[in-house]
Order: structure tokens, then sequence, then C-alpha cells
């Protein structure tokens, strides 16, 4: 397997393509960029609204972030930019601690996903259960959707009402429920049909362009009152500017947790959609250059006034599907909306908000995984469901870092559990069978005891090693070793125990083919000096032979000298 390297996949390509292959796949890229900008305008609108900033600031997302993503990723084809992951922390963030809270926490993230990538961390992907993964998406998609109802339904909330928390939102929804505006609801519908059947019309021309015009036409075609972008934000159509914010060590101290709670999103969430979109153009991503450059995309796009950014997989699926192969694609789609910005900004104004609320409903669908969840539920163990229905209630209820937390705790508790069920500890009973060191049955002196240990040996099992006893007339206990493939401190420190009372009843410890991992451990302990390193055999033949000749030179020095 080839060695992941901290080196932009962009400079890979050009290296080892001819000049033909690159005039014949450029004017691909390009293309598939175009198309994949057109996908993006409404989403990046829609997702910096959720988020709780002004729409332009999506842009700049999709555009600084984007670009330099593609620009230094490790992946062909990924699109970057925001996504609904983030909306709900990012919301929290910048209501409890304003946009210079928003800014540490992503420059702290940033800095971490460098490390990370840095530090050759890529494979993290690989460490997270699946039950988890789909258990906290279902979750964000679930936040998504409350949040979404105010504005799909019309609704008018008293000055006040707090809404920054999941639950806040759905209770404030709950309450006033009764201030429904039925026009705004009709325009949200409608451009939810659009969405969904818009596919079976035409699959170049993306469902959110055509709810976006349909949305505008409604409202200003029958004069309906229906609350649009322009009557809430002051839409900015300026380029993006950098800015850097006055910020202090207590900032970055106080914004350290959501810092985290980003870095791990979006290493999670672009790793998956490197993975999905490897499996569709058969290629293999840079994994740790791909963290690199998520980190320095995020530094960027909060400093050019964006917010956080990750891989988008529905974005990155359009890219593959219009024929975009290499990063060229993810840049143009950038620049693309950079002259989109600068020109045609000001139109966002028209755009209703049911119709963004309908947008987000789409994407809270699609990144829902609902069938992967009803599929888990029915078909995974009760530990596995019980992870997964966690995960996504307190996805909900809680935060994501709780949710990943609690999660992981519970599956590393689970796989502890599954991982000791399988770890024996025997009394020795053996046959012959062609894996076995030999083919025939032992016979032992009485006074020579011997275990079995099967598996792994770590803190969940010392419970079996202290069940470990001698009789009277017990004189040597040996232990084989040959099914332990690991040994931990508590395990360590559960042989020494067996040692002392192996000590104060005055049995000798023989160990019988210790593995490699096992052996180096009780080496640095000292265990193998404190039991002697003659009483480590290579297997268990040699190690009753040892025991046997003991034996014999006790019964010789034991026994009565007759003189000459």
């Amino acid at each position: 397997m080839q060695r992941d390297k901290i080196k932009p996949i962009l400079f890979s390509i050009i290296k080892h393509s001819s000049k033909e292959e690159l005039k014949k796949q450029l004017p691909r890229d390009i293309v598939s960029g175009i198309m994949v900008a057109v996908v993006a305008l409404p989403l990046s609108i829609a997702l910096a609204i959720a988020s709780g900033v002004s729409p332009e600031k999506g842009l700049y997302t999709a555009i600084v972030a984007g670009f330099l993503i593609a620009f230094f990723g490790g992946s062909r084809v990924q699109i970057s930019g925001p996504t609904a992951a983030f909306a709900t922390i990012v919301a929290g963030i910048v209501a409890a601690d304003g946009v210079e809270g928003l800014i540490a926490a992503t420059i702290i993230a940033g800095i971490l996903l460098m490390l990370m990538g840095f530090l050759k961390l890529g494979a993290i992907i690989r460490f997270v259960p699946y039950t988890i993964t789909i258990g906290f998406t279902a979750g964000i998609a679930a936040t998504l959707v409350i949040g979404q109802i105010k504005d799909f339904l019309g609704l008018s909330l008293p000055t006040g009402t707090p809404t920054v928390e999941t639950m806040e939102k759905l209770q404030a929804v709950v309450q006033n429920i009764g201030t429904a505006n039925w026009q705004a609801f009709v325009v949200g519908a409608v451009c939810l049909v659009i969405l969904f059947m818009w596919p079976k019309v035409s699959k170049r021309i993306p469902g959110s362009l055509i709810a976006l015009l349909a949305g505008i036409a409604l409202v200003n075609g029958f004069g309906m009152n229906v609350a649009t972008i322009g009557d809430l934000y002051t839409v900015s159509g300026g380029l993006p500017v950098f800015n850097l914010p006055q910020l202090n060590v207590d900032i970055f101290r106080d914004q350290m947790a959501n810092g985290i709670t980003i870095a791990i999103l979006a290493a999670i969430e672009s790793l998956l959609s490197c993975v999905v979109a490897d499996s569709m153009i058969s290629s293999h991503h840079r994994s740790n250059m791909e963290l690199v450059a998520q980190g320095a995309g995020n530094i960027a796009s909060v400093l050019f006034g964006g917010i956080p950014a990750t891989g988008a997989i529905a974005r990155t699926a359009a890219n593959v599907k219009n024929g975009g192969r290499t990063p060229v694609a993810g840049m143009t789609h950038a620049v693309v909306l950079l002259i989109v910005l600068a020109f045609f900004m000001p139109y966002a104004a028209l755009i209703p908000m049911p119709t963004i609320a309908a947008i987000l409903l789409q994407v809270a669908y699609n990144m829902s995984g609902w069938r992967n969840f009803a599929h888990l539920c029915k078909t995974a163990s009760k530990g596995a469901v019980a992870t997964l229905l966690l995960t996504f209630t307190l996805t909900i209820v809680i935060d994501l870092v709780a949710a990943i937390a609690v999660g992981m705790l519970i599956t590393v508790v689970l796989f502890m559990k599954m991982v000791s069920e399988e770890t024996e500890v025997k009394g020795w009973k053996y046959y012959g069978d062609e894996n076995s060191e030999v083919t025939h049955l032992r016979e032992l002196p009485e006074s020579v005891r011997v275990y079995e240990i099967n598996g792994p040996l770590f803190f969940g099992m010392t419970d079996r090693i202290a069940a470990i006893s001698v009789k009277s007339f017990t004189k040597y206990l040996i232990i084989r070793m040959r099914g332990v493939p690991s040994l931990d401190s508590t395990g360590m420190n559960a042989l020494e125990s067996l040692y002392g009372y192996c000590h104060e009843n005055g049995v000798s410890l023989i160990f019988s083919r210790a593995n490699e991992q096992p052996l180096k451990t009780m080496q640095r302990a000292g265990f193998v000096d404190l039991v002697g390193e003659d009483n480590f055999r290579g297997n268990i033949d040699d190690a009753i032979a040892y025991a046997r000749r003991l034996l014999d030179e006790e019964e010789d020095a034991a026994a009565p000298k007759i003189p000459r």
C-alpha cells in the first residue's frame, strides 16, 4: 500500500499526466465546475442563513475554502464549502459569542486539522464506528428540519424568544404554531415538490435553482405576503475582503471546545466525502493532505468573512457525474461563484424564506440516511442499536460533542465486552489437530498444573487471571500463552499478582511460548527477571520437560545419601 504523502493531488496529476490527457480533461473539468457552481449557489446561501449569518457569507465560504481546498487537497474531485453539518453548531456559536467567537473557534479547528494531517492521522475515520456516523448524521438532519419549520410555515415569534438550541427552536414552534402564514406554506410546499420531482424532468439543471426561480415568481407575481431574504438581511454583493479581527487569549480559551467540535466534524465529513468520491472514480485520496487543506481552507474562509467548510458529498457527487476528474473543477466552481457574487448577488434579496427552508429540508432528507438508519435498527445487535439511538438523541437534545463522546464510550465498552467474551482462561485440555503444536496427549506429574490463556490479556480480563488456583500439592504452574496476542499494563499487574499468589503458596511459575508483544511488555516491567528467564520456555513440551527436570532435581536433592 502506497504511503500517504503530504502533497497536493493537483501537482501529482500534472506530473503524471501527458499534455494530451490534460488538454482533453481540462474542458470537462471547467464545464463540471460551472455546473457544480449552479448547484452550490442556492445551497451556499441557504446554509449561511441556517447558520445564523448573512447570505453572502455562504458564498465567501464556497469561494475561498472551495478554491484553496481543491488546490491543496488530497482528493481529485472533492468540492468543499458550507455544509448542513455545521449549520446548528455555527448558529449556536454566533448567537452566544458573535462573529469573533466563530472566527476564533474556526481558527482553532483549522490548526487542529492541519496538525492532524502533519501527524498523519488521516486514517482516523476508520476508528469512528458506522453506528455513530449514521446516528449523528441523522441527528444533524433532524436539527436542520426543526430549525426550518419556522420559515417554512411563516411563523411569527415574539421578540426575545430564545431559538439558539434545537430544543428551544422546537418549543418556540409548538408555542407559536397558531401564527402560521398559509401563503408562506404554499410557497414552501410548491418549492419542496419541485425539489423532489424536478430530477425526473432534468438531471442536468439542479432542482434548487428551479425552486428559487419558482419561489421568486410566486411571491412577486401574486403579491404574496411572504418574507424574503431582503426583508431580513442586508445583502452585500462585494467581494470577500481579508479581515484580521482583534482576538485575544481569553476568546481562544473560551472557544476551544467549539474549535475541537468543528475540527472533528470537518475531518469526519471531508474524509467520508473523499471515500465516497474514491468509490465513484476508482481512485485513492491522500487523507493527510486533505486534512491539511481543510485546515488551511477553514482558516482562510473565516479571515475572508466566511464560515467553517468541509467536503460536501452532494456537490462532490455532482462534480463526478458532470465529468470532473481533477481539482480544476473545484477551483472553477469557486471562480464562477465569485463572478455571481460580484454581479448578481443583489438579486438574492428576492428569494423567499420558505424557499430557503424547502431547500434545506431536502438537504436534511438527503443527508439523514434514513434507510441505513432503519436497516441498522432491524439488523444490528442491541448494543449497536442503543449506540445509534443514543447518538441520534444526544445530537438533537444536547450537542454533537456529547453525542460522539458518549457514542464512542459505549462502543468501546461494548467492544471490550465482546473481546472479553472471546478471551478464556481454562485448565488444560488438549487434543490433536492440524494446528496443534503436537499430536499426542501429555501426561503430567501430579504436582504440575497447566492453565491456557486464549485471547488478549487486558484490563477487562483481570478477574479471569485471579480465578487461577493451585492445589496444596502443586509445585509448578505452567501458563500457556501461545493464544495471547497482546498484554496491557493491567493484565501485567494481574500476572504480577498471580506470581505473588504462587510465591506465597510455594509454587513456581513457568511460561510457555509467550508471543512477541506480551514478552516485551513483561521484559519492560521487569517481570521476566522476577520470574527467571529460564522459566520462559519456547513451547509446551519444553515447559513440561523443564518442570519434570526441576522435580527430578528436587527428588534427588531430598533423597537420603547412602554412605559408601
